[in-house]
Order: C-alpha cells, then sequence, then structure tokens
C-alpha cells in the first residue's frame, strides 16, 4: 500500500513527500512537470502525466493500491488565473473531478488537499479563522473553493473522507538544504528578494508603503514549507486512523510585513540589494493571516521553523547553492 502524491514534484509537494518518507511512508509522485522539478523527487517512484488524461489515470490507479492521496496538483498563480479562468477550472477543478472519479472507482477514501486561504477573499477580521465567509475575489481561490465542495459532496454520496489546508505563502527552504523553490516565472517575494541579493535581479519593488500597518507595507501570512509538509502529514495520518475530514487554516497568527521581510533578508544575506517603492496593487490588502489554533488543537500541528530568521537563512541557502534553480547543484 502507498500514497499517491499528485503534484509531488512541485515546491509544498516535494517537501511533503520527504516528509512522508521520513515517517516510513511509501510514495509514489504523479506529475506532469510543468511546473515541477524531476530532481526534486529524488529517487522516489515518478509517475509522468497529466491528471487531465482519464486513461492514464485508469491505468494508474489499475497496476497500484493506494491507500490515500496527497493532492497538490493545481494551477496556482492569482494573475494568471484573472487572464485565463477557463484553464484553471479546467486544470484545478476537472481535473480533481478525475481524480476523485479515479478514487471512487477503486475504493480509494482518503485524500489531502492543498487548499489557499484565498478561498476568504478579502477577509473582515484577523487571523481568518476557518468559519469566516468564503468569498473568493480571484478564480484561483474560486477554484479552490469548488475543489472542497466537491470533495464535500463526494464524502457525502461516496465516503470519501478528505482534510483541506488552507495556507497563504510557504515560504523557506529543506532544512537539509536539498530542496527548494524554483518557479518560472518567479513571483513570490522571498524568491525574488534572494535573486536580488545574488545580484541575479536588479532590484526588489515594494508595492505600496501607505497602509495602515506598522511600517505601511503589507503584513502577509508566511509558513516555513517544513512546517507546511509536517501537517500535511498529521492530517494524512489522521485520516488514515479513521478520523473524520476538516477544514484547517495553517496561519502564523501575526504575519510579516514587506518590509520586514526585505530587512531579514538583508541581515541574512549581508547584501544591501536595491529597494524600489512601487504604487499599491488593486486589490491588495492591508492584512491577510490566517488563525492555527483549530490545526494545533485537533492535529496537534506544532509549527517550528516558520521566524523570519529561519525562513530567510534556510531558503538562502538553497538559492545560494542553486543560483539557476534546480539546474544548478552542489
Amino acid at each position: 500500500m502507498a500514497i499517491l502524491v499528485c503534484g509531488g514534484a512541485g515546491y509544498v509537494g516535494s517537501h511533503c513527500l520527504k516528509e512522508l518518507e521520513r515517517n516510513g511512508v511509501e510514495c509514489i509522485v504523479l506529475d506532469n512537470l510543468s511546473r515541477g522539478h524531476r530532481e526534486a523527487v529524488g529517487t522516489t517512484p515518478l509517475l509522468l502525466g497529466d491528471l487531465g488524461d482519464e486513461a492514464f489515470l485508469e491505468e494508474v490507479f489499475s497496476s497500484h493500491t493506494f491507500e490515500g492521496v496527497m493532492h497538490f496538483a493545481a494551477s496556482s498563480l492569482v494573475g494568471e488565473s484573472v487572464q485565463k479562468p477557463l484553464d484553471y477550472y479546467e486544470n484545478n477543478l476537472g481535473c480533481t473531478m478525475n481524480l476523485l472519479k479515479a478514487m471512487h472507482r477503486h475504493g480509494v477514501s482518503s485524500i489531502v488537499f492543498s487548499s489557499s486561504a484565498a478561498v476568504y477573499g478579502e477577509p473582515e477580521i484577523a487571523p481568518i479563522p476557518e468559519d469566516s465567509p468564503c468569498s473568493p475575489t480571484n478564480p484561483y481561490g474560486e477554484t479552490k473553493l469548488a475543489m472542497e465542495r466537491l470533495m464535500h459532496w463526494c464524502e457525502k454520496a461516496y465516503g470519501i473522507r478528505y482534510i483541506s489546508l488552507r495556507y497563504f505563502n510557504a515560504a523557506g527552504a529543506d532544512l537539509q538544504g536539498f530542496l527548494g523553490e524554483d518557479h518560472n516565472p518567479e513571483t513570490h517575494l522571498i524568491p525574488l528578494v534572494l535573486q536580488a541579493a545574488l545580484g541575479l535581479r536588479e532590484a526588489v519593488t515594494v508595492f505600496g508603503q501607505d497602509y495602515p500597518t506598522p511600517d505601511g507595507s503589507c503584513i502577509r501570512d508566511y509558513i516555513h514549507v517544513q512546517d507546511l509538509a509536517q501537517a500535511h502529514w498529521l492530517a494524512l495520518k489522521r485520516l488514515l486512523e479513521g478520523g473524520e475530514s476538516g477544514i484547517f487554516n495553517l496561519g502564523s497568527q501575526h504575519g510579516m510585513s514587506v518590509l520586514e521581510i526585505v530587512e531579514t533578508a538583508k541581515q541574512v544575506t549581508g547584501v544591501d540589494f536595491p529597494v524600489k517603492a512601487g504604487p499599491r496593487r488593486p486589490g491588495d490588502p492591508a492584512v491577510l493571516i490566517a488563525s492555527s489554533e483549530k490545526a494545533k488543537k485537533e492535529l496537534g500541528w506544532n509549527p517550528c521553523y516558520s521566524d523570519p530568521q529561519t525562513i530567510l537563512a534556510t531558503a538562502w541557502r538553497w538559492h545560494q547553492a542553486h543560483p539557476q534553480g534546480y539546474q544548478t547543484k552542489k
């Protein structure tokens, strides 16, 4: 019996894969490598294919016996989702339908889903609790919410139990330095800041410095990817032991401002890289942070690495060794 890790060659997926294997779980990765990296999978068996291919999925589930599934395979760029809503619904919701149909046909009844706090839209309170109204402001958040609702109804109809983990910004890198964050194009703040420190980027732009926050820049929720990996393992363990379905936020409780990230990066790297002031971006709320009290209480989640110093130090070590991403290895 094994766990199928869909999207296991991606950033969060590969770190969760490593955490599962560290806990003695046999894994098989399914990935089309459109955004992921073969190197991130290591020696774990990799099935190269797409969740949109129902015949391929049928072959995968017919050839293996899975005890559960972890689902990371989704498009995740907010701006792109606004420009290409049809692509996002097809890839995120449509492919999840295919996955759940295959699970149902083959009697696989546990799935851990990598969701997003983007399902809340622009919340009225912070930190955001799980019972906050869901009102996504973009197709990315809409598809994540639709995927959650689909799993809810599949549990009612077919007994497929699920745990959905909602979080904003995965950050940092593998504590041993083997895995890191490598997107193309890169849109996440911490890799962009470290690219500037490496001289690969001319400057970092801070969009808006007049928000109602202590330093005027936006505050966002950053969780170390190792802490996320622990939460996914605990969620899977709960399901495999017969636990109930559920939705959990994975939040920092306090968040970090853009300028705090920039200053911490300068301290960690020892590089005083250029920083530019840019205008506010439309739709950027001042503060987005999520509560994690429910995950701590019910899953026993204990995040240990999500302070700014640890996040930046682990990410910096990986980016120094891989300045061109996974193409450069030491």
